[in-house]
């Protein structure tokens, strides 16, 4: 699992990477939608850094751990979802769910079928009806996390051609698609397991860094410490 095209570096690089920025005189502005940095010039951007989740931008430009963090993930796909919640950055607890919803011959969701082809026989109501309780008992346990804890951060992954449903669901998310803490994660996931639920768990507690081909010679010489590492050192 990894952020296409970014690399994990330490907090001593990310603090020297904003640092030359301000002393090339360069902008660096906080995306709270992404809770992401990105440094520009006067031309497009040359650095993204994606920040932990388990830490904050202060209004003085400078990171600051969370005395007490929480974020929750939802991980969806088509017939199975995973949530986790997390508590000082390790997962206190968590939920696979599993729905039938699949069309075994054609091989697609119950949603895309419809989009196509339109209801029809038992079989696709029955699948509409998990498809509808799916829905609702991810966000049954979605809503317990935010009865119980002050979530920082929600962390979502799922495919847009399901957005409509999910969030028309008979049981609203403890969140709006436009919420600024509801975060997509920007990393592909596949069967939305714990396994996968834990890896992105870690993912979002490390810092990120892409460079655009500018930013690789504006900032190269900051980035070329050896404490660098891949994303494919770590998982």
């Amino acid at each position: 699992m990894n952020i296409p095209q970014a690399q994990i570096i330490p907090q001593t690089l990310a603090k020297k990477l904003i640092a030359g920025a301000a002393g090339q005189k360069l902008e660096v502005i906080y995306q709270a939608k992404k809770h992401q940095l990105l440094i520009e010039d006067e031309v497009g951007w040359l650095a993204k850094i994606y920040l932990p989740w388990t830490m904050d931008w202060t209004a003085g430009g400078g990171f600051k751990a969370k005395v007490d963090s929480h974020f929750s993930l939802v991980l969806i796909r088509a017939g199975q979802a995973a949530t986790g919640y997390f508590h000082l950055g390790e997962l206190i607890d968590h939920k696979v769910f599993r729905a039938y919803m699949i069309r075994q011959k054609q091989g697609v969701s119950q949603i895309k079928y419809l989009k196509t082809k339109g209801k029809s026989r038992s079989g696709s109501r029955i699948r509409l009806a998990e498809t509808e309780r799916f829905f609702e008992e991810i966000n049954e346990r979605l809503n317990s996390y935010s009865d119980r804890f002050p979530v920082d951060f929600w962390g979502i992954s799922c495919a847009k051609t399901m957005w409509p449903f999910y969030f028309s669901s008979e049981v609203s998310p403890p969140f709006s698609q436009k919420d600024k803490n509801l975060i997509e994660l920007p990393v592909h996931i596949a069967q939305a397991s714990l396994e996968e639920l834990i890896a992105a768990g870690a993912l979002v507690q490390r810092f990120h860094l892409i460079l655009s081909d500018r930013g690789k010679d504006a900032l190269g010489e900051l980035n070329s410490e050896g404490s660098v590492r891949t994303e494919e050192d770590n998982w």
